[in-house]
Order: C-alpha cells, then structure tokens, then sequence
C-alpha cells in the first residue's frame, strides 16, 4: 500500500506541471521543475531529485502516476 503520506497531487496545464500548493511553504499554484516526458520515465523507476522554486525545499521523486508525486519523506502531517 501507498503512503498517502508522502504523496502529493499535481497538475498538468498546458504541458507544465503544476503543484497546487508546496508542501513545506504553502505557496498556491508552484511550477514544477519537471517536464511532463519525465513522467513515464520516472514511473519506471528513474528517481528525480525536485527542488521547490519557491522555498528551495528538496524532495527525491521515487514515482509518478497521472495524478500524484510519491516522494522518499512524508509530505504530509500524520493523521
């Protein structure tokens, strides 16, 4: 099973990729460093380091689907 705490959604918009907040400042609507070729690449196993334009937080990309990052540390606040 997946953690859902170390997911986090994204979304594509006109071949960008968009997050809809970041997860360590809270900035709204952060461009993601990340093209959208990567995707597949990434969903078979290529791990992507990602860098937060807006804080310049880090997280290790380990997997990718149509909808979420999964990333190496918790993303989330344990419920």
């Amino acid at each position: 099973m997946i953690p859902f705490e170390r997911t986090w959604p994204y979304d594509i918009i006109m071949n960008d990729i968009y997050a809809p907040s970041c997860p360590f400042c809270g900035q709204d609507n952060v461009l993601l460093p990340i093209r959208p070729e990567e995707i597949e690449d990434i969903h078979h196993g290529k791990k992507k380091l990602l860098v937060f334009p807006c804080c310049h937080s880090r997280i290790t990309v380990v997997d990718m689907d149509s909808d979420y990052i999964l990333a190496a540390q918790r993303l989330r606040a344990k419920v």
